[in-house]
């Protein structure tokens, strides 16, 4: 049977991911009939030609200039729409106030994605550098100001600030470093450990990657004296490593007659990226891609923003990441404890959920354009940020 894109909540867990090292954490639902009954009804109505079609339009959907683009609608329903998107999902810094009130007494740990919020997207995912302009730093600091009580952030701001003074070229690395020697900090991302590592060079860090399927603690871990987290390596789809080499192998020569198109071998997931291909030839790039997955029905297709990411059928995404990492920490049953995850992306939205659910929290989604989130608070724009700093 064919492999085909099938919504989040139709995946049915793979037998194959119980017998997986480690026991945490436990199946959230078992394989039921009437979820095999719906995965069976989707399957067929994805056959053939509506098959390639579906996939055009999720490729077309995870595009951030087909996300509901509000400026393409009349300018008072433009306005009405933006307005609806803000008092729902309100600006993380005009709420100030709230989120202070929230953040008191309580212990801090961050959660990062990488591209699009540590780094800026790019065409060549393979210079996607941590070198930035400096109003990341701004937010950042606005984000410790807010989140940080005045005695423990004063000294991290009087740092920044002078790294600042002395270079406008300033490194994201340096603000992100100066981040972890107060807070446990993790990079969660959809690119392998190695290669964010690259990027980032940062060994006092967790960093979670693709997509939560590969966990590694800090080497040197940070004075977090009541956190005890330890350094852990935790890899819940190692069974399909060899699998997923061979799909990357097949995918580059399938996909190699596609102008633009890259495909990535992100260890436990591979990723398609379609941001430089033109868009007339997306549904040429999606029936490569299905033709491929055809014969592996053990692997699932995910959109992020403008990339067709190929993964294991195994309950794990970057909100288990999340959850593993606050127990790992001795996090998740206490409630002193204030999560913050910062990101960009659709696979972002597992874990600001984990976060709404626990009740727990806070997630902040950086989007441009309106749309549905499970985030708390948003930004539209970083640079937004920068008047603010100086508060």
């Amino acid at each position: 049977m064919a492999s085909v894109a099938v919504p989040e909540e139709m995946l049915i867990p793979s037998a194959q991911a119980a017998a997986v090292g480690g026991t945490y954490p436990p199946p959230r639902s078992a394989t039921s009939a009437a979820n095999y009954r719906k995965l069976i009804t989707h399957m067929d109505l994805l056959s053939s030609g509506c098959k390639a079609a579906s996939w055009l339009e999720s490729m077309r959907a995870s595009s951030p200039t087909h996300l509901r683009s509000v400026s393409l609608l009349p300018g008072a329903q433009a306005e009405s729409v933006e307005s609806q998107w803000k008092t729902r999902f309100p600006s993380a810094l005009s709420k100030f106030e709230e989120i202070t009130a929230a953040a008191k007494g309580k212990k801090i740990a961050m959660f990062l994605d990488y591209d699009g919020t540590l780094s800026p997207i790019v065409e060549d995912p393979d210079s996607a550098f941590m070198s930035i302009p400096v109003y990341f730093l701004n937010a950042f600091l606005v984000f410790l100001c807010i989140f940080s009580p005045p005695s423990s952030v004063l000294p991290l701001f009087t740092d920044l600030l002078l790294l600042k003074m002395a270079s406008v070229g300033f490194q994201m690395r340096a603000a992100v470093r100066s981040v972890a020697k107060y807070f446990p900090t993790a990079i969660v991302t959809g690119r392998c450990i190695d290669k964010v590592f690259g990027f980032v060079q940062l060994a006092e860090l967790f960093y979670a990657g693709s997509h939560g399927m590969d966990i590694k603690g800090p080497v040197n871990h940070p004075k977090h004296k009541k956190a005890e987290a330890k350094s852990i390596l935790f890899q819940p789809a190692s069974e399909f490593l060899p699998m997923i080499d061979e799909v990357y192998n097949s995918l580059v020569e399938k996909t190699k007659l596609i102008p633009g198109s890259k495909v990535e071998n992100n260890r436990f997931c591979v990723s398609v990226h379609f941001r430089c291909v033109e868009e007339k030839r997306w549904s040429g790039l999606a029936e490569q891609v299905r033709s491929v997955l055809a014969d592996y029905p053990d692997l699932r297709l995910t959109q992020g923003r403008k990339v067709l990411e190929i993964r294991p059928t195994v309950e794990w995404d970057k909100g288990r990441a999340l959850e593993f990492l606050l127990q790992e920490l001795g996090f998740s049953d206490r409630n002193d404890i204030l999560p913050v995850y910062i990101g960009d992306d659709r696979t972002d939205e597992d874990a600001f959920k984990v976060l709404r659910d626990r009740r727990q929290g806070i997630g902040i989604l950086v989007s441009k354009f309106p749309k549905e989130t499970n985030a708390t608070y948003t930004l539209k724009d970083p640079s937004e940020a920068r008047t603010l700093t100086f508060f």
